[in-house]
């Protein structure tokens, strides 16, 4: 595509805060939505501020060569719930964010050194589109639950009442949210679709803000009428506004938890790598999508220059400087590599511009406030986009194989199966999470049926040589 600026163009400096301020809006709400999913006292200023440190890191290691901007994972949520699962204190769980964030970062520095001493062939080879697609879309439709469930207004499926068959009891409390949810759903559906390039930009804030306008109605008709049903907001967090934001290592290293004896604080570390290193693979599988895609925007190999171990390296150190601030590992966001296409603006300088915004942003106590005052229902709404798109992304790549061939479509059907399935595997108190499984279990499908297939690959060639002889013979009849 034509590009108004490319990755060295530096735009006035009054274009490049404009462009920077577009492109926080566009990637702020997924960013904010992961510590507001997790809960458990996360900060979202301080995630916001993990982000823009974690891009700084990320356009370092890359020389200013990749204009894509790091924002909070969604693929690490069922990590960081485990990190706070088993009733650990507040601190040990943050201590288990930052533990989980180094691990995850430390996987991509180890495939950093393999790609730079053995080059990033066999990456492809490993992983190509029929690995990449399903487990992609499947870290979407593995959160998709969550989606449901907060659009009803429940913060995790224990809150939830149900019938003997699973489905929802509705009260008119649930009801008012699901109002909300689906008012904000369909603001962000018009603005993507009829919306001008401004509102095209920024979705997710507009369907934000109409939720939160509708959710504001029904709070005052329930203060009014005297409902709690009604009341979908709560202002009490602006009586203790944080004027800095509550960074998770202050948090983790506070020293108010003892968790037993070595051994029981081992088997949490356990818990924790369990939780994490099998999650990198599958965001390494995102960061390779991310980065093709914003390729072929720029009409520039990113896997070559600056190369995929720089790309790995920022991305992955970028990650646990992000989660030290901000207690989510990051991940590059496409969001971000949409901002570049829909502007025409691949600029460097402006994503630059968009983490320095981001950590002033995470400072201002008024506009980080307002955000922890966000109603579920309304994040369920945006999740219920979020999600959908990182799942139709991942069945996006799939367009291109050949699914009549039972080689290729063996892996892909595993992959989908077990990972919308949810095939959770726990040995003890390690779980390997049903991506991770979906994951490996594809690889392995994958790498046999491989080679089956260069055997088979000749085959093809014996009937290619029989319309040789007819050709030659067509001539000499016509002559």
């Amino acid at each position: 595509m034509k590009l108004t600026y490319n990755v060295s163009d530096r735009p006035k400096i009054g274009q490049i805060v404009v462009f920077a301020f577009q492109q926080l809006l566009a990637i702020l709400a997924a960013t904010i939505a992961v510590p507001a999913i997790v809960g458990n006292g996360m900060s979202q200023s301080a995630a916001l501020f993990g982000a823009g440190v974690g891009t700084i890191v990320y356009l370092l290691f890359t020389k200013f060569r990749s204009p894509v901007f790091l924002g909070s994972s969604f693929a690490f949520l069922p990590s960081m719930f485990a990190a706070f699962a088993g009733g650990v204190s507040a601190s040990l769980g943050f201590l288990g964010l930052v533990i989980g964030a180094v691990m995850a970062g430390l996987v991509y520095v180890v495939i950093a050194v393999v790609v730079k001493l053995c080059g990033a062939g066999w990456v492809n080879k490993l992983m190509p589109a029929v690995i990449i697609g399903p487990t992609v879309a499947i870290i979407g439709l593995s959160l998709s639950s969550n989606a449901v469930l907060n659009s009803l207004g429940y913060a995790n499926a224990g809150q939830a009442v149900v019938d003997s068959n699973g489905g929802f009891i509705m009260s008119l409390g649930n009801g008012i949210n699901l109002i909300c949810a689906l008012v904000t759903l369909t603001v962000i559906i018009l603005c993507s679709v009829y919306g001008k390039k401004m509102a095209k930009m920024i979705p997710f804030i507009i369907g934000i803000c109409a939720g939160y306008v509708v959710a504001l109605i029904f709070t005052l008709i329930g203060n009014a009428a005297g409902n709690d049903s009604l009341k979908i907001l709560s202002f009490e967090a602006f009586k203790d506004m944080k004027w800095i934001p509550e960074f998770t290592f202050l948090k983790a290293f506070g020293g108010d938890y003892v968790y037993g004896d070595i051994g029981t604080m081992g088997k949490y570390i356990a818990v924790i790598a369990a939780a994490y290193i099998p999650v990198a693979f599958v965001v390494f599988a995102e960061h390779i999508a991310d980065h093709k895609n914003l390729s072929s925007i720029i009409e520039s190999d990113l896997l070559d220059d600056p190369g995929l171990h720089r790309t790995l390296l920022g991305d992955g150190i970028g990650s646990m400087a992000g989660a030290f601030f901000g207690g989510c590992p990051n991940t590059t966001y496409g969001e971000s590599v949409g901002c570049v296409a829909i502007s025409g603006n691949a600029s460097v300088i402006t994503t630059l511009a968009t983490a320095i915004l981001a950590i002033v942003a995470s400072f201002i106590a008024p506009f980080t406030t307002f955000l922890a005052t966000i109603p579920t229902c309304v994040m369920g709404g945006v999740c219920i986009t979020l999600y959908g798109f990182i799942a139709v992304s991942g069945l996006k790549m799939l367009q291109k194989v050949n699914l009549d061939d039972n080689s290729n479509l063996f892996p892909a059907s595993i992959i989908l199966i077990c990972g919308v399935g949810g095939m959770r595997l726990v040995f003890g108190s390690i779980t390997i999470t049903a991506i991770a499984v979906a994951l490996i279990l594809g690889i392995l499908a994958n790498v046999i049926l491989a080679a089956g297939r260069s055997k088979s690959a000749p085959a093809p060639e014996a009937p290619a040589e029989e319309p040789a002889p007819e050709t030659a013979e067509e001539p000499s009849k016509e002559e």
